[in-house]
């Protein structure tokens, strides 16, 4: 009998490789390599998560299909929060828990999106926004930020045509790390207003601040309840992210929808960890900023090393999330730089081209996971590794 394998789909052709998984390999590869790649922080949960899951097994219900939105007592936590820290009043929105911030943003793509649709990225993206896009047979069109990350309004404007439906805005970003300043994520949310475009507003590092930046959710807007998506997640800030818990608000209109989205994707958002993240939030925004003092400190250890390179990178000002975006003049192929990096320096970061950008040399450089020690070596050999270019 003649073996065969039947066609694949044609919209995956199109998808680029994840780049972290990569990376990994090549970590792997090279026993003794410090990662400065994956986005996630050095510390786990509250004790709380944990002890929620003693009692989880108590009651036999908690193991069956639990409400595709979320659990009530986390639904209810989730929008006090929204409440005391955003501003946001979660009744004028629809809200969901999801598995994580990617289902959230893959499932309102797929609520408001039909195939040949265009949305709106700001390059430099986050390389699973885009690869979203186009696995659901839509066309990502892509503007670029300013020389500082920030928004650059008049040509996210001059992008909308009439096949557009969304324009995604990250604050904090990812990669670059840049905070969108609240005039500017007004003006895109009352852009959207008018052009009857959703704004998806990807808020998952909104505890990841420094240096008196400030996170705005465009949720709080009066009359964003119409048209804005706002999508959380607990991994980065309580140390969550093997749990798969993330949450999103969406107009009431999208509802329907999405409930038909998440019972074919996943039903639920896991119930044991939808019970931990109720304990998760009940430690509170101060359990997180009392580490995000360690990740602070960290932070000016990168500053300072790449400081010390001088003309050969240049680092723009990254007050959000936890990378640093840096172009290296002289670093060629980013793919093959960090390869480079990781073989020959034992460092490993993520090259600028995952994130659309194909006209220089970028570096995402990650300080979220690694303790200070830590820090200090992997930035001794990344400053090696780009003096190394010096030489040809």
């Amino acid at each position: 009998m003649k073996s065969f394998m039947p066609p694949i789909s044609p919209r995956m052709r199109d998808v680029q490789m994840p780049i972290i998984p990569r990376v990994g390999d090549l970590i792997r590869s090279t026993p003794g390599t410090i990662s400065l790649g994956q986005g996630v922080v050095d510390y786990g949960p509250p004790a709380a998560a944990h002890e929620v899951l003693v009692r989880f097994c108590e009651d036999p219900a908690r193991h069956k299909y639990q409400h595709g939105l979320g659990i009530p007592a986390l639904r209810d936590r989730i929008a006090a929060r929204l409440a005391a820290e955003n501003g946001i009043d979660a009744d004028r929105f629809a809200l969901m828990v999801t598995a994580g911030g990617n289902m959230a943003f893959l499932t309102a793509l797929l609520a408001i999106c039909g195939e040949g649709d265009e949305v709106v990225l700001v390059r430099p993206y986050f390389f699973n926004h885009e690869m979203a896009v186009r696995m659901i047979g839509c066309q990502p069109v892509v503007v670029a930020a300013d020389e500082r990350y920030q928004l650059d309004l008049t040509a996210i404007e001059a992008a909308i045509g009439p096949r557009t439906r969304a324009v995604v805005t990250v604050s904090p970003n990812n990669p670059s790390g840049a905070v969108y300043p609240e005039p500017d994520l007004r003006a895109v949310n009352a852009l959207c207003a008018d052009r009857g475009l959703f704004h998806l507003s990807d808020e998952v590092y909104e505890y990841f601040v420094f240096d008196g930046a400030r996170h705005f959710s465009p949720g709080a807007i009066a009359g964003a309840e119409g048209h804005t998506v706002c999508i959380y997640s607990l991994s980065k800030s309580y140390g969550f992210a093997s749990w798969r818990v993330g949450y999103m608000l969406f107009p009431t209109a999208l509802l329907e929808t999405m409930e038909k989205i998440q019972d074919t994707n996943v039903i639920c958002a896991p119930a044991v960890s939808q019970h931990a993240a109720v304990g998760v939030l009940d430690a509170g925004r101060k359990w997180v900023e009392e580490r995000l003092e360690f990740i602070a400190a960290v932070r000016g250890i990168a500053l300072d090393a790449l400081s010390g390179l001088g003309e050969r990178v240049t680092v723009p000002r990254a007050d959000g999330a936890f990378y640093f975006f840096v172009r290296v003049h002289r670093g060629g192929d980013s793919v093959a730089l960090v390869e480079r990096l990781i073989r020959e320096h034992r460092i490993a970061v993520i090259p600028g081209a995952a994130f659309g950008m194909d006209d220089g040399c970028y570096l995402r450089i990650g300080y979220g996971a690694v303790d200070a020690a830590t820090m200090e070596e992997g930035m001794d050999r990344l400053v090696t590794g780009i003096r190394a270019l010096d030489a040809g």
